[in-house]
């Protein structure tokens, strides 16, 4: 789990508008997706809180947002050398998503991954009812956190579906244990989260 960073001391200039994201995660089919919403003055930092919430991941692993070259992710992440990127909480989500339509890539677990295709599909006036974020549809869970990756997250469904199991797939299906429903997304939920962490 990443650590919590300490308040931020830095002025927050009100929300202008609102953007409704559509998040999926790239190659797998069906679709695994999710459409949020969140204020302009947001910073990428939430953006990335609220993905892990509404896709269903345990925050456990790196991140990244790529917006063509420019990478940005966590300060941990960004105290890395390697890694080269530019701290999320840099910079707001107006200053980097400046049209609907627009699309970037957000990457979690760089061991699994899983990249998730991020459109702006809509540029929206802020609601003075409204409780941001929150997410206002989507399929399917997301796979098992540290499953291996998209083909070891295929293998656990041929597994669950299987009728008459091999020793490979029983061994999966314990690892997995019980209670993963590849088709089950609660929205009701994910928004409680999402209120009670504001």
């Amino acid at each position: 789990m990443t650590k919590k960073r300490g308040p931020k001391t830095t002025r927050v200039l009100p929300a202008e508008k609102a953007i409704q994201f559509k998040v999926a995660l790239m190659y797998i089919r069906p679709p695994i997706w999710r459409r949020l919403v969140l204020p302009d003055n947001f910073t990428l930092g939430p953006l990335h809180e609220v993905i892990q919430v509404a896709m269903g991941w345990q925050n456990y692993h790196l991140h990244a947002f790529r917006f063509d070259d420019v990478h940005y992710s966590s300060q941990q992440a960004c105290e890395m050398d390697e890694m080269n990127m530019k701290d999320e909480e840099s910079v707001l989500l107006g200053q980097v998503v400046a049209r609907a339509k627009q699309k970037f890539v957000y990457e979690y677990d760089f061991g699994d991954s899983w990249e998730h295709a991020i459109v702006a599909e809509k540029m929206l006036p802020i609601d003075p009812l409204a409780k941001y974020p929150i997410c206002l549809a989507g399929a399917r869970a997301c796979p098992p956190e540290d499953c291996g990756g998209i083909h070891s997250y295929y293998d656990i469904l041929d597994a669950l579906k299987a009728s008459k199991k091999t020793e490979e797939q029983k061994e999966l299906l314990e690892w997995l244990g019980k209670g993963y429903d590849p088709e089950c997304f609660d929205l009701d939920a994910v928004n409680r989260y999402l209120t009670g962490k504001r």
